[in-house]
């Protein structure tokens, strides 16, 4: 056995007894751990559990210390009588005499058999035990704990301003504790005044002092419900859970006089913002080569945003208004702070089936984590469009050109879409290029506008055009090949003098032209070719949508997107309804009017006859309550404040501060013949009432130098 074997030994005993000594002293750690988290948070938690780790090592490596060669030679004479006193030896290279080289290869072959194990001490299994058993009594007993209630602050001297009679009870102290809702995450708080304003739902704890000490109080709700206090260690003390804007009164037994209302102010929880970080751009057109395609939305909210969405992504195939659309949906996980979160997802272009000529259209769905009802809130769609293949060259003189079928009109959809992203794209583009781009959707509005028009027999607004150039012309006929056309024949049952103006039939029909299909093959019996293919109904909801894509493209061509896209979603709206009519081919017939009842006529009978005298009905409008109530409070009548109080109730989220008009109301009631009151109050209403629509203003004439102007013009 060498001492290179030996020194192993050593080594492995130092592992042993340095592991021993941390699994002894490592609850200590975890104890000062949770002590630190119980007394000042995650920091002081992590501090104190660093500091008992390296106490712990500390002691480790000083056990660990007392293994050395020393040790194990005494080890090894004291355990095996064998070695006679001699393990030194094993150590000791040179310097020997024979006797003790002799020695020294007998004491190697005795250690060779010897196992290291049981020169190593053994494991402290009693003290492992019992130190994390009561290790993790402490630690659980730390952790759970009830923790000590923060005392409340004392009572704030009250203000209420009013003046009490001798032994009249008058409010001397106050103290309001808010506890917002879970959902917020906020902790609860303390005021010491009497207007509160909190978020919605949280619940209101009032501790109020009273001297001299009254039979009873409660809290009266300006209009509403009383809410009796009762008698607690600090004085009377109420509660009531936040949820309309509301005034209230402190009251007790013995008050005389009115005091002042205070106001009760719930913030609503406004729904979370969402907005898309990529692509920058509302629509992106498919890479060369590319496979999929990352969106990434932002989302925030004034509390917390939940931490996944839902991702809508619909897939369009087809032109024209024959688009299919089909539509999948995944859940995605956001990542960030509670308030604030990006929903990252990559989409497989190949797996969600994207094609030339479709689009691919992701929108994603996000809530926020209010309770019961979270907002659920839609955010901006981006668009992934992958343009269909442009047409071939053609041969001959049509190489000059290329020949594409012509794009007779475009779907109202895409308009719709097209007008959207423009919607989205407005902060990116300058005020020429956004104008442009309004103006070509304008275009395509317009083109599809004149497709329909052509079936209510509308006439087309282009001018005469000039002949199409050689290379979107038909070559002409060789020399070889003559032209044969072929003889005009009448129908059955007509001649070219019967009235109803047969000519042949025109050589090349133009593509979409329905009045030349007709004149080919068949024959119309009235002036509008195209308005006797559609029923009236079909007809006259058709005009709708063409009224409807005139205004669309009026503002689109004047840039504005935004007006323009009510109007085409109705344009939209009245176009699918039109291809779900049935087609039919009536001639015009004259109109079927009832039969006269000649028995009645002439003989001055008018039973049964409606009568023809249009009786006028009151135009009632939203703010007649409150406008009423105006005009009444200049002069010297009573407006009907219960029905005011109802109306402003019934209509607080139309009005900006409905606290300050309800407690208006509350001093006029109070004080019926005092005029500030009566002019306080018709202020507060004069803001309630709705706003005239703006008019137009006069131009300035510039002053005297423009009326002299003017004048020497005339």
């Amino acid at each position: 056995m060498s001492a290179d074997a030996l020194t192993g030994w050593i080594r492995a005993a130092q592992r042993r007894a340095a592991l021993d000594i941390a699994l002894v002293w490592s609850p200590l750690a975890l104890i000062a751990g949770a002590g630190g988290w119980r007394l000042g948070g995650t920091v002081w938690a992590t501090v104190l559990l660093l500091l008992g780790a390296a106490v712990v090592a500390m002691a480790a490596a000083r056990a660990a210390g007392r293994f050395d060669q020393h040790w194990l030679v005494r080890r090894l004479d004291a355990r095996e009588t064998g070695l006679e006193d001699s393990a030194g030896l094993i150590f000791v290279d040179a310097g020997l005499n024979p006797i003790q080289r002799l020695q020294r290869e007998r004491i190697e072959r005795r250690i060779a058999a010897i196992d290291p194990e049981m020169l190593a001490d053994g494991w402290s299994r009693r003290r492992i035990a019992i130190a994390w058993a009561v290790g993790t009594v402490i630690v659980a007993a730390i952790l759970l704990w009830p923790q000590p209630r923060p005392a409340p602050p004392p009572l704030a001297p009250a203000a209420e301003g009013t003046d009490a009679a001798p032994g009249e009870p008058r409010l001397t102290g106050q103290r309001v504790r808010i506890v917002p809702p879970a959902y917020t995450g906020l902790p609860p708080r303390y005021s010491d005044r009497l207007d509160i304003r909190a978020p919605t739902g949280s619940r209101i704890e009032w501790t109020l002092a009273f001297a001299p000490q009254p039979s009873g109080a409660a809290l009266q709700l300006v209009g509403g419900q009383r809410l009796p206090l009762v008698v607690g260690d600090e004085g009377w003390v109420g509660s009531l859970r936040l949820d309309r804007p509301a005034l209230y009164r402190v009251t007790a037994t013995g008050m005389r006089g009115t005091p002042q209302p205070h106001r009760l102010e719930p913030i609503a929880d406004t729904p979370p913002q969402v907005r898309a970080i990529e692509p920058a751009q509302g629509l992106v057109l498919v890479r060369p080569g590319q496979r999929s395609w990352r969106v990434v939305f932002e989302a925030s909210d004034d509390y917390a945003v939940a931490p996944t969405a839902r991702l809508t992504v619909t897939v369009t195939q087809g032109d024209g208004e024959n688009v299919r659309f089909s539509e999948r949906s995944l859940i995605v996980r956001g990542a960030g702070t509670a308030k604030r979160k990006r929903f990252t997802a990559d989409l497989n272009l190949a797996a969600y089936g994207l094609q030339e000529g479709g689009d691919l259209v992701a929108q994603i769905t996000i809530a926020d984590t209010r309770s019961p009802q979270p907002h659920i809130v839609r955010g901006p769609g981006v668009i992934l469009r992958w343009p269909p293949k442009a047409a071939e060259l053609a041969d001959g003189l049509d190489m000059m050109s290329k020949r594409v079928m012509p794009a007779y009109f475009r779907s109202q959809r895409q308009i719709i879409i097209d007008t959207e992203a423009l919607v989205r794209e407005r902060r990116t583009l300058s005020a020429e290029a956004f104008l442009e781009k309004s103006d070509a959707i304008g275009v395509d509005q317009r083109l599809l506008r004149l497709r329909y028009g052509q079936f209510v027999g509308m006439e087309a607004e282009e001018t005469p055009k000039p002949p199409l150039p050689i290379a979107e012309t038909a070559p002409p006929p060789s020399d070889a090949e003559p032209v044969r056309k072929a003889p005009f024949a009448l129908p059955s049952g007509h001649s070219m003098d019967d009235g109803h103006n047969h000519a042949p039939p025109p050589e090349a029909p133009v593509f979409g032209s329905l009045g030349d299909v007709t004149a080919e093959f068949g024959h119309t019996h009235d002036d509008s070719e195209a308005a006797t293919l559609l029923d009236p109904d079909t007809r006259a909801m058709l005009k709708l949508a063409l009224d409807q894509m005139w205004q669309a493209e009026l503002n689109l061509r004047s840039g504005k997107p935004e007006a323009a896209l009510p109007f085409e979603n109705k344009a939209l709206d009245y176009i699918k309804k039109i291809q779900q009519a049935e087609r039919i081919y009536l001639p015009r017939v004259g109109a079927q009017l009832p039969p006269v009842d000649m028995a009645r006529r002439m003989t001055g009978k008018r039973e049964g006859i409606a009568s023809r005298s249009a009786s006028l009905t009151r135009f009632a409008i939203d703010d007649a309550i409150p406008a009423e109530a105006w005009r009444t409070l200049a002069g010297p009548g009573r407006p009907d404040l219960d029905a005011l109080d109802r109306w402003i109730r019934g209509n607080s989220a139309r009005i900006r501060d409905p606290l300050a008009v309800l407690a208006a109301v509350d001093a006029a009631r109070n004080a019926p013949d005092s005029a500030v009151a009566r002019t306080r109050l018709r202020a507060q209403l004069w803001t309630v009432l709705t706003r005239p629509p703006a008019q137009i203003r006069r131009r300035s004439d510039g002053g005297s130098l423009g009326q002299r102007y003017t004048k020497g013009l005339r």
